[in-house]
């Protein structure tokens, strides 16, 4: 069965990313791409579905571990009764091919480790042909294949445990011994690649992540979890395409046991903007431009063809399906590929694209005419749709509703249309988009506030309130101490807190279309202190900061919620929105 969600690592080569487990086990892989069909898929499932191991042979060793300094590379110390052994794991970066390497090195005494591989491609469902090869240096390595997908593994020659379908070892590892294994994804159709040189990759991996992590711009109390957090949103960054990918993992549950499992390995509009307005304020103008370059991309050609989301490469036939082959997280299923809320019309999504294009611009990234095009055609779109009812932030699968923080997005969005003409001296039809933006306003006050309450509304004409009506102030629709938006916050507390913890809306209202039943939402508790800090509760506000930290995994990351009676995280992770939101919370209470 699989871990706890919290107790899984990530390594990433910044083209995909795999989840290592604190008992020594690879559990999720997906090759050559984060999107890609896994290879190993333990994590939604069992050691069945696809895992490879590393640990000592005593059941009774103790681990501990952590990333070398500002980078993706894991290092885990396991203590024995016969002595300490030091595991590393990381996938190169920068040697264009999919390497994972695993390096074993005795620290003192001696250990005996075993090695448990199970390679199960496309989810689960392709059983490979394994075999042993001798190269022309005598080293026999070990080749699986199945229809496109190839792996060689080169170390300690495995053997095969028949019915098991599996490949292990058991060897002893003396102090100042190192052993290393390395495992390659090629296309099956092309030779295998040449051995890497282990310790010139780790080097250049190490320095790699150093540097780009060295650019951040960030100082303060909360300086680690900023940096790791935005190692993170690195870490899930397509290097080649610059698509920014909202979590590592796919059906996940939100609900333990339940059906709210979705796919999160696609790029959101929504998220990848919010990605790159925080990476622009830490410094990151190269990830900004690269990001832009990829939207230009992904989205050219008709406006009506807009989509939420797209694949890494700007994709956009995503349908979702669910598989057979993969049991679901601890049961939780079904198990979802691709994105049923692809289909979806979610009027916030333009604004946010136009909140972070614009705070690109303020931060230093080149204009591009381009760009510039691209974001009139998006307000085409948007006042031939103004009147249209959307799905919301949330990709609620019920009716499509006036949702009000997505009319408030509307109106972001061509408040940003007329800032660009006013502040960089663009052009475009500003006069009609300053009564666009006014008379969205106008109807939002009219329609998303109520009077009764004192407070903004989930829906227009409702009584419930919504988390992501904190992105008011954020956007600069209102001052975070406008009295409407403190009315706002006071019905939040009173409605939407668990434990401490902020929920995304109350599922018990039918508004989504899905069975009630969720956990708080780590993004949504970060806004919370963001508002605390930005209306003078400095001490409310750090206190929830000091809870969400402490909420961390042992190696400093978030997934998408939090089960407060389980005490354990829920969701897809590592959370993008998560950290992105832990980046702005920090930035505030700074």
């Amino acid at each position: 069965m699989a871990l706890p969600i919290e107790n899984y690592a990530l390594i990433s080569d910044c083209h995909t990313a795999a989840l290592v487990g604190i008992d020594g086990s690879i559990d999720w892989l997906c090759l050559p791409r984060y999107d890609s069909p896994s290879t190993f898929g333990a994590l939604l499932g069992d050691e069945g579905n696809g895992r490879w191991m590393i640990a000592p042979a005593d059941p009774n060793a103790h681990a501990r571990r952590e990333y070398v300094g500002n980078t993706f590379v894991l290092r885990t110390v396991w203590s024995t009764a016969t002595g300490v052994v030091e595991v590393t794991d990381f996938m190169p970066h920068g040697d264009r091919h999919a390497d994972l390497v695993r390096r074993v090195h005795g620290v003192s005494g001696h250990v005996n480790m075993t090695t448990d591989l199970r390679i199960r491609f496309a989810y689960s469902s392709a059983l490979p042909w394994v075999r042993q090869v001798r190269g022309d240096d005598g080293r026999v390595s070990l080749l699986a294949v199945a229809g496109p997908d190839a792996l060689v593994f080169r170390g300690p020659e495995l053997h095969s445990k028949g019915k098991t379908h599996s490949h292990g070892r058991d060897f002893t590892v003396g102090a100042g011994e190192t052993v290393d294994t390395v495992m390659t994804w090629y296309p099956a159709h092309r030779p295998a690649p040449a051995l890497i040189d282990v310790d010139k990759a780790l080097a250049d991996t190490c320095e790699w992540w150093e540097n780009w992590s060295s650019n951040s711009t960030h100082e303060g109390p909360y300086k680690a979890a900023v940096v790791r957090s935005l190692l993170v949103l690195r870490a899930l960054t397509h290097e080649d395409t610059g698509g920014i990918v909202a979590a590592a993992t796919t059906s996940l549950p939100e609900s333990f046991g339940g059906q709210r499992n979705w796919d999160y390995r696609y790029v959101w509009l929504r998220d990848a903007s919010l990605t790159l307005s925080v990476l622009v304020k830490h410094g990151f103008v190269t990830e900004a431009n690269d990001w832009r370059s990829w939207l230009l991309r992904a989205i050219a050609g008709d406006p009506n063809d807009l989509q939420i989301m797209y694949g890494i490469e700007g994709e956009r036939w995503l349908p979702e399906r669910e598989l057979d082959s993969l049991p679901g997280y601890q049961g939780a299923s079904p198990v979802r590929v691709g994105n049923g809320a692809v289909d979806q019309y979610q009027a916030d999504v333009i604004g946010e694209v136009m909140v972070g294009l614009h705070e690109a611009r303020e931060g230093g990234v080149e204009q591009s005419q381009d760009a510039w095009a691209l974001e009139r055609a998006l307000l085409g779109f948007l006042e031939e749709n103004l009147k249209r009812p959307d799905s919301g932030i949330w990709e609620i699968r019920g009716p499509a509703q006036y949702f009000t923080h997505s009319r408030v997005m509307v109106w972001a969005a061509f408040d940003r249309g007329v800032k660009a003409i006013e502040q960089f001296g663009l052009r475009g039809p500003v006069a009609t988009w300053r009564r666009i933006r006014d008379e969205v306003r106008a109807e939002i006050e009219e329609k998303g506030f109520n009077t009764e309450l004192g407070t903004y509304t989930q829906v227009f004409g409702g009584s419930e309130v919504d988390a992501s009506l904190l992105q008011l102030a954020q956007v600069g629709y209102c001052e975070p101490d406008d009295p409407r938006m403190l009315g706002t916050v006071s019905q939040l507390e009173k409605t939407l807190l668990r434990d401490g913890l902020v929920m995304r809306y109350r599922t018990e209202s039918g508004v989504d279309g899905m069975p009630a039943g969720e956990h708080p939402f780590l993004a949504c508790s970060f806004w919370l202190v963001e508002q605390y800090a930005r209306t003078g509760r400095t001490e409310d506000g750090a206190a929830l900061m000091k809870r969400l930290l402490a909420l961390r995994n042992d190696v400093g990351l978030l997934s998408e919620e939090y089960d407060v009676e389980g005490e354990r995280q829920v969701g897809n992770t590592p959370q993008a929105l998560s950290h992105l939101a832990l980046v702005r919370a920090a930035d505030a209470l700074n």
